[in-house]
């Protein structure tokens, strides 16, 4: 099933050709790394590679890389838990943006708590709820056809929120409304984004070209924060993940995987026009 245009989840033309975009999307850099261990994330990496994978037989190279490209994502994905702050398996989670799912699944597994994933995508939404159901956790964690600016869960509802690598498809002064709304007082917000440096000035034809492969809008850094205080978003932790996510994408140029967009992310953080950041927030 895909998404149609008079749907009322998606709320503008651009909405509806982002879903249509990720309702087709079958990239073997998201499949393949996913069947790993049935964990699959629709981000990037962070660590220290181990640049032996690509030593060895040549006939298991692709499997080596794929399995260090997938460490190197699930370290991204821990880094990310262990900022939610403290959970209780009675709390209950908001992953916007969900992807395919794999993060709502380990922070099922950290936690042992309810999990809600949204994704305008309905393919995504429904192989997301399939891996939930294959690894007996759908009691817990269940993924939903909804709009993250707009979900129609109740006010107050979650002890954290977070966003991985999916800010950038939407305007954040409204992304950060409905998340304070949906968070009660004290819980806590996290993202890990790519975002363009201001210092650098406007985007760099790198960054433009990361927009342009992904139909995104990356932000700069300084209206995360922005929008943030206007929306009783309180950061407690800025982390520059900028040199923590070189080495996944050097292994991933040299990778059968490569999709052609690994220069434009390496010049573009080499060249200090982009950064990696994780922040996490408190709601107030």
């Amino acid at each position: 099933m895909t998404a149609t245009q008079d749907s009322p989840v998606l709320g503008s033309l651009y909405q509806h050709s982002v879903a249509e975009y990720w309702n087709a999307e079958r990239n073997p850099v998201n499949l393949r790394l996913g069947e790993v261990d049935g964990i699959y994330h629709h981000h990037y990496g962070i660590g220290a590679v181990d640049w032996t994978v690509l030593d060895g037989p040549a006939e298991t190279r692709e499997q080596r890389t794929i399995a260090e490209l997938h460490r190197l994502e699930s370290a991204q994905a821990d880094l990310l838990m262990s900022h939610l702050g403290p959970v209780k398996p009675s709390d209950r989670l908001m992953d916007a943006g969900s992807g395919r799912g794999g993060s709502s699944l380990v922070a099922n597994e950290r936690f042992g708590c309810r999990v809600d994933g949204v994704s305008i995508s309905e393919s995504q939404v429904a192989f997301a709820n399939d891996q939930a159901e294959r690894r007996g956790v759908a009691d817990k964690v269940r993924f939903h056809f909804k709009n993250m600016l707009d979900t129609g869960f109740e006010t107050g509802a979650f002890q954290a929120i977070w966003n991985n690598e999916s800010t950038m498809y939407v305007e954040l002064g409204l992304l950060f409304a409905e998340h304070a709304r949906l968070l009660r007082r004290g819980g806590r917000y996290v993202t890990i984004t790519g975002c363009y440096n201001d210092a650098y000035g406007l985007p760099s034809r790198a960054v433009s070209e990361i927009n342009a492969h992904y139909i995104c809008d990356i932000h700069p850094r300084s209206t995360y924060f922005r929008e943030m205080a206007a929306n009783r978003l309180v950061p407690v932790s800025v982390v520059d993940l900028t040199s923590a996510t070189i080495p996944y994408w050097e292994l991933r140029a040299k990778s059968t995987l490569a999709t052609g967009i690994e220069q434009a992310f390496l010049d573009a953080y080499k060249g200090g026009s982009f950064q990696y950041l994780l922040i996490a927030a408190d709601r107030i």
